[in-house]
């Protein structure tokens, strides 16, 4: 289960954009300008509430995600993941 302070790491991790909105702290995740993702971090008290839907927001399966949270998924290697999945479109070189 992802937790909150899970969350955090990875709004810190990925660099995101923070936007309060009333519930929920929504991050948002740009490269180059563009956003790429976007996940919310619950404002409650309780540290343990999940934050399971996180990992479709990343467009990555849970373990992937969590490897971003514990630090043995780089920020790099999430970038690579979203070009190659065509969440980050790169150029042709033709």
């Amino acid at each position: 289960m992802l937790t909150k302070d899970d969350a955090e790491k990875i709004a810190a991790k990925l660099k995101g954009h923070r936007h309060s909105g009333s519930k929920h702290e929504l991050i948002r995740i740009l490269y180059e300008g563009r956003l790429i993702a976007q996940f919310g971090i619950r404002r409650g008290s309780r540290k343990d509430q999940g934050h399971d839907f996180i990992p479709g927001r990343l467009h990555l399966n849970m373990h992937d995600t969590l490897s971003l949270a514990q630090c043995t998924l780089s920020y790099e290697d999430w970038i690579q993941r979203m070009k190659d999945n065509g969440f980050i479109l790169v150029p042709r070189t033709d």
